[in-house]
């Protein structure tokens, strides 16, 4: 609608609509409806598809608010993307978007976002994690390892939660704290693939849940023809066997834990120099976390090749490790494949320091449960969604995907979408778009094979540890006060 038949038909918005120009009323509020202040969603929008935040005629969802289903959805990233930061501050870029463009003027409190938050359906935050991992997973170079057989490698962690009552039933604080003093942990394992590194699907539960309970969960979303990928804790009779079950021609790498079965190469059928056949039996008691109904027609015995393998590490002897794999043939599957292959899961690994360190997932701060699992998923997207602008950027520059930094790429789209947002000219955003994926490509970590990374920390509080729940905690005296206290003891 022009602004003429405008004002000529409302005579009295003439004095609001004549300094605005060519633009009016409804074409303002049309273009803030689904942005953002930093336009993320213009740059990673087509990592994801066009219909996935297609806002409803009715139901759920489907009233036009600020905070739109698609509004909600990036400004969700957004906070994701930088850190993990306050809900007010979510607000604040809202309000400063609708000031600069003349639009409605948006409450200052943070209730509509949270609600916003809260209304946005579960499975569509599903669907964009699966989106974007195949984003990542079709940008990312083909797997030239093991016949060209895509990689699927599976790892677990925690993640530390806000200590309210409902997160403490859902998610219990470990056995070994006093009731008040720890906070509730969320068990969580993931399916990686092998050569984007794109989050492909989570599982998660309580402590009291274990791993291999929670891959159960997993399993459909296995492929026939992968290669799953995991280390000692799931190499084990019962989930070999359970893989092999399944009939979809999938198979299994991990590393036989030390001290559960014992391995003598002169017993085995010999395929090469320490690598052989072997008869695994099944053992009494064990796959609980199957269903008793599965774990009745487990074959009694499997054959599975083991392979050892020597690891360098500099300054040290090399590591001797055994693999076990249902990979049986070996002109097919080398063995020295099998242990490159391997390998790959021990560099996927800083992933999950990718997710908790760099992306503050560590420490999640919802206070429900429910919401609890949309604040990771949303961290989740953006993780794949910045493993499909590495993916990109590898691709138009040829350069090596491991080698491109994760940290440099979340602070490099933090920086250039602040510049993206601040031109109109389309071309200029192409020239910048592209300015960012040569720093990206430009951007490399040194390759370090065989570094060692070991689980601990420098840093060490000067406060005490909370060792009774907080309104009964009692601070240890000062040095003044102890110094004083034996003054007077010795006084007296």
């Amino acid at each position: 609608m022009k602004q003429d038949s405008l004002t000529g038909d409302f005579p009295s918005w003439k004095h609001l609509l004549g300094p605005m120009g060519p633009r009016s009323v409804v074409c303002t509020l049309g273009k803030v409806r689904h942005a953002t202040l930093t336009q993320i969603e213009a740059h990673l929008g087509p990592f994801l598809p066009s219909c996935l935040l297609y806002q409803q005629a009715q139901g759920l969802n489907s009233r036009d608010r600020i905070f739109s289903l698609s509004r909600t959805f990036w400004c969700f990233l957004w906070q994701m993307l930088q850190s993990n930061t306050a809900c007010r501050e979510v607000v604040r870029q809202v309000q400063a978007l609708f000031k600069l463009e003349g639009g409605v003027t948006v409450d200052e409190a943070t209730g509509a976002y949270c609600q916003a938050r809260r209304r946005f359906p579960l499975s569509l935050l599903e669907k964009a994690l699966s989106a974007a991992a195949q984003a990542a997973v079709q940008r990312a170079p083909r797997c030239l390892l093991l016949a060209g057989r895509a990689l699927k490698i599976l790892d677990g962690s925690s993640v530390r939660l806000a200590d309210t009552a409902k997160n403490q039933k859902e998610f219990p604080q470990p056995k070994n704290q006093k009731p008040g003093c720890g906070f509730p942990v969320l068990r969580l394992v993931v399916l990686y693939c092998g050569t984007s590194g794109a989050v492909l699907a989570r599982r998660i539960g309580s402590l009291c849940k274990s791993e291999l309970k929670l891959f159960y969960g997993l399993a459909k979303e296995l492929r026939k023809g992968d290669i799953l990928i995991a280390d000692r804790g799931f190499a084990n009779f019962t989930l070999l066997a359970f893989l092999l079950s399944l009939e979809l021609a999938m198979d299994f790498i991990g590393r036989v834990a030390t001290g559960s079965r014992r391995v003598d190469f002169r017993r085995a059928q010999r395929l090469g120099k320490n690598d052989g056949l072997f008869l695994w039996k099944k053992t009494p008691g064990l796959g609980q976390w199957l269903p008793k109904k599965i774990r009745a027609v487990l074959p009694l015995g499997i054959t599975v090749r083991l392979v050892r393998v020597c690891v360098p590490k500099k300054g040290f002897r090399p590591t001797a490790i055994t693999l076990v794999t249902t990979l049986l043939d070996p002109k097919l599957y080398p063995a020295s494949e099998i242990a490159a292959a391997y390998l790959r899961r021990w560099r996927l690994e800083m992933c999950f320091d990718d997710l908790k360190s760099t992306l503050g997932l560590e420490n999640l701060k919802c206070l429900t449960p429910d919401m609890v699992q949309r604040e990771l998923l949303a961290g989740l997207i953006l993780y794949n969604l910045l493993r499909a602008l590495m993916a990109e950027a590898a691709q138009t520059h040829a350069v090596e995907l491991d080698q491109i930094s994760f940290k440099g790429s979340l602070d490099g789209l933090r920086q250039f979408s602040n510049a993206l947002c601040q031109t109109r000219h389309r071309h200029k955003r192409r020239q910048l778009w592209s300015c960012l994926l040569q720093t990206l490509a430009n951007d490399l970590v040194a390759p370090r094979p065989g570094r060692l990374e070991p689980r601990a920390v420098k840093h060490i509080s000067k406060y005490q540890k909370l060792t009774h729940p907080r309104h009964q905690q009692k601070d240890r005296p000062s040095r003044s006060d102890r110094r004083s206290i034996a003054q007077k003891r010795h006084a007296n």
